[in-house]
């Protein structure tokens, strides 16, 4: 039997119950025009930390990626919150 995660309201699976880790990883190169979802698809239930095309670059717990789009859980300094990203607006990232 394969491991499910808990899943929360609307379906959506649970948000991670720590913090991400306290540093910011270095950078990866940057890729040509937008994430392939077979590549960050590795990252599924991990600690990612995301730099996007635009802004500040943060913490992200991937619970779901689609053919153009990833979700999961972002940390916004304080608390874990549901959000999606297109892939296009994805720089780079890696999980930990």
């Amino acid at each position: 039997m394969a491991f499910m995660p808990p899943q929360g309201p609307q379906g959506m699976q649970q948000a991670p119950t720590s913090p991400p880790p306290q540093f910011t990883p270095q950078q990866p190169a940057a890729t040509a025009f937008a994430v392939d979802p077979g590549a960050i698809s590795g990252c599924l239930f991990r600690y990612t930390f995301i730099w996007p095309r635009f802004g500040n670059g943060f913490w992200f717990f991937p619970t779901f990626v689609g053919r153009t789009s990833v979700a999961g859980f972002r940390w916004t300094g304080r608390t874990w919150v549901y959000s999606g990203l297109d892939l296009r607006f994805i720089q780079s990232f890696t999980c930990v």
